[in-house]
């Protein structure tokens, strides 16, 4: 990978993994208090949803690391999808980047999507 290609690699993008949904109305909403419990339609073994800018890229089973909760990815979409999700939010650079490759860096992925590349 070119230096390009380098500057993709280090953006950063928020990563959420969606538990499940559920649609409640106002007042319902208006009711929950400290203790409340509101009981999705999954079941506690389904594989839950990877999400990056409200997109649902990939699934995957919940586990433990140490003490912490973590994901074993069981299935994600194609690359082409995944480069689309990530480039219609806003990207962050990660430690130690310069502040300008984030324009370089966007600018050569919306390239790539566009098949110019």
């Amino acid at each position: 990978m070119g230096s390009s290609g380098e500057s993709i690699g280090r953006l950063e993008v928020p990563i959420s993994v969606r538990l499940g949904e559920r649609s409640l109305r106002v007042r319902e909403v208006l009711g929950l208090v400290p203790g409340s419990i509101i009981e999705l339609p999954q079941r506690a073994e389904d594989e839950l949803t990877l999400v990056v800018n409200n997109k649902a890229l990939g699934l995957g089973q919940a586990v433990k690391v140490g003490e912490n909760f973590g994901v074993r990815i069981t299935f994600m979409g194609d690359v082409l999808e995944r480069m689309e999700a990530m480039m219609t939010g806003s990207l962050q650079l990660g430690d130690g980047d310069e502040p300008e490759e984030d324009d370089d860096a966007a600018a050569l992925a919306e390239a790539m999507l566009a098949g110019q590349l």
